[in-house]
């Protein structure tokens, strides 16, 4: 069967994005910072699955610097060097975070996002009043005492947890625990993507999405003519698209050439790429369509950060410290990250979904699998990173 003729992107003739705002340099540096640990972060995992591929670094990297005032020794500079935070000193990034969390959700992004952070430590132990504050106001999370002892009710409060801080979407964040278990890090994020201008339901239509030379599925493709940021990346032969939030978010999608494998692409994925396309918009007109898509992916994730160099955390002799009760020395036994987004045409806007052109300006079809980044618009920081393989999949 024939694939449509797609949009040759290179040969669109750009407008001039305009200036974004500034954003303190300390906090920008935090930024970019997070961009590459949730760059290296999506490479490590993305490279172990062909299935559909979502992860919140935002909330994730919240969760992990929070150990970072229970650690010491190796086992810190590890948590350090795998967050991208070398140079910084411990003591500074809770301040750090707080201010970052504080541009991105009084932002307009916390009415769209529910998420949390929780560190899960045995019956009996004890951290310090001034610890919990800390987890609790710079990075939004939590410290809980379970009894692993008892698997099923570890599990069961481990997941009323999520769904209390991320909503009854995240479902069975753990399905199993063991009775060894001596520290658990989980994080859970939900998030409804609102594009502004919106996708009218009323355009939205089934079509064919080439999931590979082999497999065709049926997807509803949404669509709308307007505006849109664009830019192209010769090196890699993707086309980025900007498509804007109401809540001051945006989603890239990068959408590689026909004939161009979409896991090539992820290997050469940096912050510092991220950053690039974002700087490379420009606007012109354009049709676009684009899957309606739903993604539910949880993710056990200490074989993945031990690839990310943080290794001594997880072993019998890590240096956590802090935790009282007979629990000096604890490790941390796993790190459990799910996230839920869906992706349709719910909007806080009252567009009708297409906008009238002298003459049909070209259409870009986003119809073979495709990369995503969200990030916030003011201080480019990454939120969610994810791969769409089979938008008819979570």
């Amino acid at each position: 069967m024939a694939q449509p003729l797609l949009l040759p992107l290179v040969g669109i003739v750009l407008l001039t994005v305009a200036s974004c705002q500034t954003i303190d340099s300390a906090l920008q540096d935090l930024t970019n910072r997070n961009a590459d640990f949730a760059a290296r972060l999506y490479r490590a995992v993305s490279s172990r699955t062909d299935d559909n591929v979502f992860l919140c670094p935002f909330t994730l990297s919240a969760g992990l610097s929070a150990l970072l005032a229970v650690t010491s020794g190796r086992s810190q500079e590890q948590l350090l060097q795998g967050l991208s935070l070398t140079g910084l000193e411990p003591q500074a990034v809770p301040d750090l975070f707080q201010n970052l969390r504080n541009a991105v959700l009084q932002g307009g992004v916390a009415t769209s996002l529910r998420q949390g952070a929780a560190l899960f430590s045995p019956q009996g132990s004890e951290v310090s009043s001034s610890y919990l504050d800390q987890v609790r106001t710079k990075f939004g999370g939590s410290v809980q005492n379970v009894d692993f002892a008892t698997p099923q009710d570890a599990v069961d409060a481990v997941n009323r947890w999520a769904r209390e801080n991320a909503g009854d979407q995240v479902q069975d964040l753990v399905s199993t625990l063991d009775p060894q278990t001596k520290l658990l890090l989980a994080t859970a994020t939900a998030y409804q993507v609102r594009f502004s201008p919106a996708f009218n339901a009323s355009f939205t239509q089934d079509e064919r999405f080439y999931v590979d030379k082999y497999h065709v599925t049926m997807v509803p493709m949404m669509f709308r003519a307007d505006k849109y940021f664009l830019a192209y990346d010769r090196s890699l032969k993707v086309g980025v698209l900007k498509l804007p939030m109401t809540d001051g978010a945006a989603m890239l999608v990068v959408f590689p050439d026909e004939g161009v494998d979409v896991t090539a692409v992820e290997e050469d994925v940096t912050g510092e790429k991220i950053r690039a396309w974002i700087r490379q918009l420009k606007k012109t007109k354009l049709e676009v369509q684009l899957p309606r898509f739903l993604l539910d992916r949880s993710y056990s994730l200490r074989d993945v950060l031990e690839t990310l160099s943080i290794t001594q955390v997880f072993q019998d002799d890590a240096e956590v410290v802090n935790i009282e009760g007979g629990a000096t020395g604890l490790k941390l036994s796993q790190v459990f990250h799910k996230s839920y987004m869906s992706v349709d045409e719910s909007s806080d806007d009252t567009g009708t979904g297409a906008s009238a052109f002298s003459s049909l300006p070209p259409r870009l079809t986003i119809n073979r699998p495709f990369l995503f980044v969200v990030y916030h618009q003011t201080s480019s920081g990454v939120l969610f990173m994810g791969r769409v393989n089979d938008p008819s999949k979570k």
